[in-house]
């Protein structure tokens, strides 16, 4: 079956603190963290450590990966997957970010 994404504006690229994360909220789903990094470069992954399932938007962001701040395995903020010795992968979503403003691709039935 061939997905469609739809894309949504969610925030203002200022409205995602620097070296930081912000949550966005799903009813009936998993929470999209998005992460900010130093570079101003905008990643979007399932707010779900694949370990044990810590908030990874709690985490500390460095350079293109985050810590999960349970027990401090390191995801790629690009691909979701988590660095050696560590094994496991968070759902990565597309974003772009246009004019200062921060876009989620979302799959849809299309």
């Amino acid at each position: 079956m061939e997905h469609s994404l739809t894309w949504l504006r969610v925030c203002g690229l200022d409205d995602i603190p620097a070296l930081g994360a912000r949550v966005l909220k799903r009813d009936g789903a998993d929470d999209i963290a998005l992460f900010r990094t130093g570079e101003d470069r905008v990643f979007a992954l399932r707010d779900r450590c694949p370990h044990k399932g810590g908030a990874l938007s709690q985490g500390i962001v460095a350079g293109d990966t985050v810590t999960c701040p349970l027990h401090g395995w390191n995801i790629a903020l690009g691909s979701g997957q988590a660095q050696a010795p560590d094994v496991g992968c968070a759902h990565r979503f597309q974003v772009r970010v246009e004019h200062g403003d921060v876009w989620l691709a979302l799959e849809g039935d299309g």
